[in-house]
């Protein structure tokens, strides 16, 4: 049976009985240690994130994706500069072992290990921001059938909030609104749709509803 942990616990910490007890249980900790969750899944991804009200077009989940397949590339990015700092600091601390001072070399362990730890994670981090970028662009390239715009955000917007509001409206509660609230959604709904009459959008947000809410708007309710 394993009886290493997943990670680095002086057992000094613990009373015997608990530091045993980890030990036992050392083969179940790395198991959830490796299968931890870390960032989002894909189920997550399109349920949670890329809700129907909130994103309610191809075009809108698709700039969505976008998005956070951008913020994942960005913290990658920091996060590399983060490694290599602690890369550093692993030689830096390596370095300071060869002291002839106990207390020093004591404390230059301790900062050693701290950082291998930090390494572990790190890269651990890092493997799961890869996932999450791939499963985003997996994700953009279903939506992108080559009825929108991939180049200017702009492009969707109107036709996507409108449809938003719509839905918003059509399906929430009024009762549960604060008057504050009631007015933010009615003026956002009552501007986009203006502006979708405007430049002849209308009617394709219309399609994008359904069927009862659309009725809805037919009605003047």
């Amino acid at each position: 049976m394993q009886n290493k942990l997943p990670v680095t616990i002086d057992s000094n910490v613990l009373i015997k009985s608990d530091w045993d007890y980890l030990l036992s249980i050392s083969s179940e900790l790395n198991h959830a240690f490796t299968h931890r969750q870390i960032f989002r899944t894909d189920t997550e991804a399109r349920v949670s994130v890329l809700d129907k009200i909130h994103f309610p077009t191809k075009a809108a989940k698709y700039w969505q994706s976008l998005r956070e397949q951008s913020v994942m590339l960005e913290q990658l990015a920091l996060l590399s500069f983060d490694y290599r700092r602690n890369e550093v600091e692993i030689l830096r601390q390596t370095k300071a072992l060869n002291t002839e001072d106990e207390l020093d070399r004591m404390d230059a362990q301790i900062n050693l290990d701290e950082c291998i730890f930090k390494k572990a994670n790190m890269k651990t981090t890092a493997a799961d921001r890869i996932r999450e970028i791939r499963m985003w662009s997996t994700i953009k390239a279903e939506l992108n059938d080559g009825t929108f715009d991939t180049d200017n955000v702009n492009t969707h917007q109107l036709e996507s909030y409108a449809t938003e509001f719509a839905l918003t409206a059509g399906t929430i509660d009024p009762m549960q609104l604060s008057s504050s609230e009631a007015v933010n959604l009615a003026g956002k709904l009552q501007t986009t749709m203006d502006r979708c009459k405007e430049l002849g959008v209308y009617e394709r947000v219309m399609e994008n509803l359904p069927i009862d809410i659309r009725e809805q708007f037919l009605l003047g309710t």
